[in-house]
């Protein structure tokens, strides 16, 4: 049996309700810097902003390849020298499962510079970069650079801390350990690997890792020395 008078009233004290609010908006937190990919916590995209003006220190320039133009020269601040070039992968020193004269056809069983037991650094192992030969072009050891100086090598949104760790050609710039690309993000493969351009090796002046085959000590002291490097005028 329906009751009327009883649904009305229902309906009246329906409208006569207040109307339920909206939920509040949750909060928006403010938008904060993508936090970096690869090693520590300085933005890549910071470093390549510092990095963004060559003042040239190099008596001449640089090629990437032997049959290639050149056109890379060596940067400078005061706190730091730098480039911007290819990668092309080192795997010479202690053989090991990827680098080794089976799969490296340019493969040597040494580097420029040694770990603290003698031995030849890893370079499957040990991110390092290759700095070119003393030359009339640039002597790196005139500018504060030297064997287990950190570097910091920024490709893309990556950043990955090194060492300088091994020399080579005298005209020739960028290259890295098999470690080094592996850390950006890049193919390590030292007869398909590395890439064409666009990789920036930042070499801290007057600094030194020792022993040299200490990741962990490169790490935290090129992340405090590129602090220093993004926010020097």
């Amino acid at each position: 049996m329906r009751f009327p008078s009883l649904t009305l009233a229902a309906a009246g004290a329906a409208l006569l309700a207040p109307a339920a609010l909206p939920a509040p908006a949750a909060a928006v937190p403010p938008r904060e810097r993508p936090v970096a990919r690869g090693e520590g916590t300085v933005a890549a995209a910071d470093l390549l902003a510092r990095a963004d003006t060559c003042a040239e220190i190099s008596e001449g320039r640089y090629r990437t390849d032997a049959d290639g133009p050149a056109t890379v020269p060596v940067c400078g601040t005061r706190d730091a020298v730098f480039w911007k070039a290819d990668l092309d992968i080192d795997c010479d020193g202690r053989p090991s499962t990827h680098c080794n004269s089976s799969t490296d056809p340019m493969f040597a069983a040494a580097t420029a510079f040694q770990q603290s037991d003698g031995r030849y650094l890893s370079a499957e192992t040990l991110p390092y970069i290759v700095v070119p030969a003393p030359s009339f072009r640039w002597d790196y050891r005139a500018h504060g650079v030297q064997g287990g100086s950190v570097a910091a090598v920024v490709h893309g949104d990556r950043v990955q801390y090194a060492v300088v760790g091994d020399t080579g050609p005298s005209d020739i710039i960028g290259e890295a350990s098999y470690a080094t690309a592996s850390g950006l993000g890049i193919n390590p493969d030292p007869s398909v690997g590395g890439v064409p351009s666009d990789v920036t090796y930042i070499v801290f002046r007057d600094s030194r890792i020792s022993p040299i085959e200490d990741h962990a000590a490169a790490v935290a002291e090129g992340e405090r020395l590129a602090r220093l490097f993004v926010t020097d005028d």
